[in-house]
């Protein structure tokens, strides 16, 4: 499956959270578990709360950074459950993308009115 087909899926499931859990007034961490549940329905292999450690100079340095999702291993997913999208989101998902070399990053503002409002798709050298 390619990341494509993976980010189509995430976003038909988001909206289907969104569509059951309702819009703003909801914690970030209970979409992204609702999120998975969708997920892993779909048959998709999810992982949530990974470690992804900051290497400097070959070393281990700080405390690693914990992704919200990664799907299939070959997209991430960032949960958030503000009223407006912040510039940030997407920076801090581009980041996860260098740690990890993955190519595809995806950030999903449940905050928002609708989902597609918070979609943002974010791609490391694709």
């Amino acid at each position: 499956m390619t990341e494509n087909e993976i980010s189509g899926m995430i976003l038909d499931a988001a909206i289907t959270v969104h569509n059951e859990i309702g819009g703003p007034g909801v914690l970030e961490s209970y979409y992204e578990a609702a999120l998975a549940f969708e997920l892993r329905g779909r048959g998709l292999r999810v992982e949530t709360q990974q470690s992804v450690p900051i290497v400097y100079k070959g070393h281990e340095i700080g405390e690693p950074y914990r992704l919200d999702m990664i799907v299939e291993g070959k997209v991430i997913v960032e949960c958030k459950a503000t009223e407006k999208n912040n510039p940030i989101f997407a920076a801090q998902v581009l980041t996860y993308l260098r740690l990890t070399g993955l190519k595809l990053g995806i950030v999903l503002n449940f905050g928002m009115k609708k989902v597609l409002d918070g979609f943002v798709r974010i791609a490391n050298g694709v």
